[in-house]
């Protein structure tokens, strides 16, 4: 089941609000037809990102970890550029995207949600 943390939700909002963030999506999805839901999802969201300000930046999917340890694998990375926190948190809260989020909810096993911030002096 997808859900934000009440806490860790609360305090990304209350962050500086001015600069765009890019959030990290790790995707692991249903055995059931998942990856076919998930792609529904991804067709009704898309406009409403757009609404919002928001644009996939990149979606893949995942191949073998490279590296030794505990990391499993992930099915699927999608990064996605909101302008800013507050159109991520005016977007999750709007009627229509509530819709497309069942079907995306339906169709993940496991996520995990990051958003990241530009760090000076990378690219």
């Amino acid at each position: 089941m997808v859900s934000f943390s009440p806490v860790a939700f609360d305090a990304f909002l209350k962050e500086d609000d001015d600069t765009a963030v890019v959030m990290l999506n790790l995707l692991r999805f249903a055995p059931d037809g998942g990856r076919e839901r998930y792609l529904k999802y991804l067709e009704m969201a898309e406009p409403i990102l757009a609404r919002f300000g928001a644009k996939i930046l990149l979606g893949g999917d995942g191949l073998p970890v490279l590296t030794t340890g505990e990391a499993e694998g992930w099915d699927a990375v999608v990064l996605v550029q909101y302008p800013r926190r507050s159109a991520f948190a005016a977007m999750v809260a709007d009627p229509e995207y509530q819709v497309a989020f069942k079907v995306g909810q339906s169709a993940i096993a496991d996520i995990i949600l990051q958003p990241l911030k530009r760090l000076d002096g990378l690219l």
